[in-house]
């Protein structure tokens, strides 16, 4: 069982930490009521945050200063966090062989269409981004309302899979 006063610690990855896992950086952190501590990660950063999320972040009151495209080296050496689990937000990254991370954390996977990816003109890139705001958004929500205190993790797996999956069938 988890140490009951500690937050929960989460790694959101994707490949290049520049929009969904800084969302979800940004989400865990304001909105997990202190009860989540989160960090973003990139196996291959792109160096910088996409404007658009910051951008979207500011207009919904969340701090963005600290806010930085970064590689999941940073996490893997002494001094780093011990995570309770890695949430993969791209299908790329769910694939990808990840480092040892320290604490053993469970893993997961919340497939979330990228944003930054988003063809058309600046409204439909701006609904991606909302879109991806959105699903992230739910699924925090709903994870910041479990017992984090007292799961263990094999149920804090389960727990991660049931929220994507439940979020999956109902947008289905």
């Amino acid at each position: 069982m988890r140490d009951s006063t500690a937050p929960l610690n989460l790694l959101i990855l994707c490949t290049g930490n520049s929009a969904r896992s800084i969302l979800g950086e940004a989400i865990a952190n304001r909105d997990g009521g202190g009860r989540m501590a989160a960090w973003s990660a990139g196996s291959f950063p792109k160096g910088q945050v996409h404007p658009q999320a910051i951008a979207l972040l500011a207009r919904l009151g969340y701090p963005t200063e600290g806010l930085r495209s970064k590689s999941w080296d940073e996490f893997t050496g002494e001094g780093a966090p011990a995570f309770d689990a890695v949430i993969t937000v791209c299908d790329n990254a769910a694939g990808e062989t990840c480092p040892v991370w320290l604490g053993h954390p469970v893993r997961a996977h919340w497939g979330i269409p990228d944003p930054a990816a988003a063809i058309g003109d600046e409204a439909a890139v701006a609904q991606a981004f909302e879109d991806a705001y959105r699903t992230l958004k739910g699924r925090i929500d709903k994870l910041a309302r479990l017992p984090l205190e007292s799961l263990d993790p094999p149920s804090l797996k389960h727990a991660l899979e049931q929220i994507a999956r439940n979020d999956a069938a109902a947008t289905a």
